[in-house]
């Protein structure tokens, strides 16, 4: 990509949407475009149709999906499997129809089998069964991927797929019934904290381990694959370095100052026992993750208290 490239970010409103623009930005980037989905609704073929041929992107970074934890996932999967199958159809087959240069499709690590050896190999794809809980997720994703895969072999594009793991920071999302289990420690130990509870319950064990990348990370990760990367094989986006969340709930309640007790709910699903994506491939491309957890956690919380109280309170 050219400084004056015209980059279409799809989900910019997002965590890792955000992100990217954020990154090229300040990259020096500067011939960006995107829509809000009150402008263009991203499941609609012909506005997409539409966008593409007025706007004509060079290169597309999309970042658009439907997305949210266990609860959203267990309560809603006709929408998850739709409307991800949806967006990422009409995007990756609009971009093909007007010569876009190059696509990067942002997938995620939940289509690994449930029970894949750790950590997880790219090679993996497709080898078992799917975690049942954010099974219509996972199904849209693999799908994006085989996509990409058959308009390149078909086609002739470069259309790469990257797998990151868990996410958080800024422009994350806070609400405890969709939400990630990052964010919604961040929110739970908040309320209690400002509500004097003298508790903070957790879902499962705690036993569960799950690895977390902070958004710029991926953001800057997803750039330089942009740029230095092409082929069919999927590449993962991680730290390669995971923690119990029993131990993260500890560093989220220190982090954001509450002195009560952590009460786990083994009544509730812990999800995948363990979630460790492994980087070598990426790190042999020449990326490795800079933001530590403690740091990421640190940038997270600060941005919850700039913008997410007067929606909590």
């Amino acid at each position: 990509m050219k400084n004056d490239s015209k980059i279409y970010v799809a989900g910019h409103r997002g965590l890792v949407g955000s992100a990217i623009v954020r990154m090229l930005s300040e990259k020096g980037y500067n011939n960006l475009v995107y829509r809000t989905s009150k402008e263009l609704d991203l499941r609609d073929n012909k506005a997409v149709d539409s966008f593409f041929a007025e706007e004509k992107p060079e290169f597309v970074f999309l970042a658009a999906a439907k997305v949210g934890g266990i609860v959203a996932n267990n309560e809603y999967p006709a929408d998850f499997i739709r409307d991800n199958l949806l967006i990422q159809t009409n995007i990756i087959d609009a971009s093909y129809r007007n010569n876009v240069e190059k696509l990067l499709f942002l997938g995620s690590t939940c289509i690994y089998p449930k029970m894949a050896p750790q950590p997880l190999k790219e090679e993996y794809l497709l080898t078992g069964l799917l975690e049942p809980t954010n099974e219509p997720y996972a199904i849209a994703k693999i799908a994006g991927i085989k996509m990409c895969e058959s308009y390149n072999r078909q086609y002739g594009t470069q259309y790469i797929s990257v797998m990151p793991t868990n996410l958080y920071g800024e422009n994350d999302n806070f609400d405890l019934h969709t939400s990630h289990v990052l964010p919604a420690l961040i929110r739970k130990f908040h309320e209690a904290k400002e509500n004097n509870a003298p508790s903070v319950e957790v879902w499962g064990t705690g036993s569960p381990k799950r690895e977390f990348l902070y958004a710029d990370d991926l953001a800057d990760a997803s750039i330089y694959l942009m740029n230095n990367y092409a082929g069919n094989e999927i590449v993962n986006i991680g730290v390669g370095e995971d923690i119990a969340i029993k131990e993260l709930a500890g560093k989220v309640k220190e982090v954001v100052g509450f002195t009560g007790e952590i009460k786990f709910d083994t009544s509730k699903p812990d999800g995948t026992p363990r979630k460790l994506v492994d980087v070598t491939k990426l790190n042999s491309l020449g990326w490795k993750a800079s933001i530590s957890l403690d740091e990421g956690l640190k940038r997270a919380y600060n941005w919850f208290l700039e913008n997410e109280p007067s929606k909590v309170n």
